[in-house]
């Protein structure tokens, strides 16, 4: 048996016995599982578990999203962070319910032209969504291939892994595949050193207690929890430098999160 063939056998074995059970996972709407896969962005599964449940049951689909406002988007997406992830959302169900009559496309090449859709999550959708064996990686998939196939080398480039993906996805089952090399990829990491810390691209995520995403996400709750707001009074409620919050509120004016009146007062778009 060759090196390619145990590979799939151990992780398809480790998956019938340790598989993991999610929401998502027990649905083929294509809508649902593109709000997990934008959720699961940068973001621990136990955090987007009860968020999914909320996003989705507050708006239930395309059409739903793209005639709901801004400010409600955010106010349901406070705790998960990134807040760029809820707009792009919103952003993508406008074009979905105008340009393609709130049918998520199954073409990898249309999908990254949506807001907020790389070519990792276009690929994961293809396969959760729509069960196509797409070929993409993210963290859990990258942990799997340096454990098994590079366990003496470091500096590992994606583009040696990817064709390892390739070579190894199911034709016929790919959506219970990537989940089963991503419910192992998690069990590697709580096991021993996370062997991404071998790849060569890899990079420890910052600290987010005093950072400057900690302030953006205080200063975007305030302004989603009051339909408007003196400048004045967010820098009273954050505590903190002037000068801190005055740039990040201009980041926040430019990336259209939020507009100003003539007098300083603040509010979602």
């Amino acid at each position: 048996m060759d090196k390619i063939t145990k590979f799939k056998e151990f992780i398809w074995n480790f998956y019938y016995q340790n598989g993991r059970d999610f929401a998502w996972r027990n649905t083929c709407n294509p809508y649902y599982i593109l709000v997990s896969e934008v959720m699961l962005q940068q973001t621990q599964t136990h955090r987007v578990i009860a968020k999914y449940e909320q996003f989705i049951t507050t708006f239930a689909s395309f059409e739903i999203l793209a005639a709901s406002s801004l400010r409600d988007v955010l106010g349901v997406w406070q705790g998960l962070g990134y807040y760029r992830r809820a707009r792009y959302l919103h952003q993508l169900a406008h074009i979905i319910v105008s340009q393609y009559g709130g049918q998520l496309p199954q073409d990898s090449t249309i999908l990254q032209t949506l807001p907020g859709i790389g070519p990792g999550t276009a690929g994961s959708i293809g396969a959760f969504a729509f069960n196509q064996p797409t070929v993409f990686i993210e963290t859990n998939i990258r942990t799997v291939f340096i454990d098994y196939f590079f366990q003496d080398k470091e500096g590992i480039m994606d583009k040696e892994i990817l064709p390892l993906i390739a070579a190894t996805v199911d034709q016929n089952n790919p959506r219970e595949w990537y989940y089963a090399l991503m419910d192992y990829g998690v069990w590697c990491k709580a096991q021993r050193k996370n062997p991404s810390r071998k790849s060569a691209h890899y990079t420890k995520q910052s600290k987010f207690e005093g950072s400057d995403r900690q302030l953006r996400a205080k200063i975007l709750k305030i302004i989603t929890e009051q339909e408007t707001i003196a400048y004045d009074d967010i820098v009273r409620i954050v505590d903190d430098k002037f000068e801190r919050v005055q740039k990040i509120i201009d980041t926040l004016i430019a990336e259209e999160f939020i507009k100003k009146t003539a007098h300083n007062i603040y509010f979602i778009v």
